[in-house]
């Protein structure tokens, strides 16, 4: 029994030596891996931290990016208002111009008026026969119904015909 009890304990402590030996590679298996787990940890830190870097980059870039783009917005709004403005100034001359125009014009009309209400109806009737239609008709409009009547009697009869359908338009 004792051979027994010897033979048992030898084989426990080679069974036992075994399982130290593999347990003591088992620990530097896990040892080693976890060196290499340590040093990727490391390498992931490093990447996170050089994507914070480029994330915070981006942002910085795009806060000045809409900075630029918000302050070339105000630039275009203070322009379109500066056009705005002068647009409806020079709107505001052209139509003062075009009342003046329109006034000059009436005068000029008026002191021809004169003039040809001064002349012998067969003398006007020669100058209006030798005008285009259309101006004669303006000068026409612009003298008594009485004058245009002792003009229109000494013109060639086509010309006063062409004349008179054009006053009654």
């Amino acid at each position: 029994m004792k051979y027994l009890v010897l033979v048992m304990f030898f084989y426990m402590s080679v069974f036992a030596f075994e399982k130290s030996d593999k347990l003591f590679e088992c620990t530097e298996i896990f040892k080693a891996r976890k060196g290499e787990l340590l040093i990727e940890l490391e390498r992931i830190d490093e990447q996170k931290q050089a994507l914070e870097a480029l994330k915070s980059a981006t942002e910085d870039l795009l806060k000045q990016k809409e900075a630029k783009v918000s302050y070339e917005a105000e630039v275009v709004e203070t322009k379109k208002a500066e056009i705005l403005e002068k647009e409806s100034s020079i709107k505001s001359m052209l139509k003062k111009n075009e009342e003046v125009l329109k006034q000059i014009s009436d005068i000029k009309l008026n002191k021809i008026a004169q003039t040809f209400s001064k002349m012998k109806p067969a003398a006007s009737a020669r100058i209006l026969s030798d005008m285009d239609n259309e101006d004669a008709v303006l000068i026409l409009q612009s003298l008594k119904p009485k004058i245009v009547g002792k003009i229109l009697t000494k013109m060639d009869a086509k010309k006063g015909s062409a004349l008179t359908i054009l006053l009654a338009k």
